[in-house]
């Protein structure tokens, strides 16, 4: 099964790159992974809601660009879906058991997703109500997928 993160900006934290890497390592002997970065629009600080309206369809259309037409997309969003890890781990069993090899998580920039995203995308997932840093739920996103491969194949790892 062939992974992909698409995400927004260059992850500059060495912290966090640091993390990825380690969950990119572990996840090596299990899924083909592709992590996607497209650059981010550079945008003033304080914003219109028109302004911000222009840098999601921006950066939607460079998103959508790293996105093959046989993917399943997954966009993480504030009003998406709540799943527990094991129903994240269910997800991807079913869609590798129903010949989705390719699935795409989407993380949006710090305005969000564009509609054009939302409307590509199969589902929607919501890692709960607060906002975390798009940066930080790259993180957590890979540590999730792991967890749900790990959960998938019966492995030690998963408490």
């Amino acid at each position: 099964m062939l992974i992909q993160i698409a995400t927004i900006g260059k992850l500059k934290e060495k912290y966090l790159v640091a993390g990825i890497a380690e969950y990119a390592k572990r996840l090596g002997p299990y899924v083909k992974l592709l992590l996607t970065e497209v650059p981010d629009e550079k945008a003033p600080e304080t914003m219109s809601p028109a302004e911000e309206a222009q840098v999601r369809d921006r950066e939607g259309e460079r998103l959508l660009a790293q996105i093959k037409p046989d993917a399943h997309v997954i966009a993480l969003a504030l009003d998406g879906e709540l799943w527990s890890s094991e129903d994240l781990a269910v997800q991807l069993d079913k869609l590798a058991t129903y010949g989705k090899s390719h699935v795409a998580f989407v993380i949006g920039g710090s305005t969000g997703l564009s509609p054009a995203v939302l409307r590509r995308a199969q589902q929607k997932l919501s890692f709960g109500r607060m906002t975390l840093p798009h940066q930080l739920m790259r993180l957590v996103l890979i540590e999730q997928v792991y967890r749900a491969v790990k959960i998938n194949r019966g492995e030690p790892y998963h408490k």
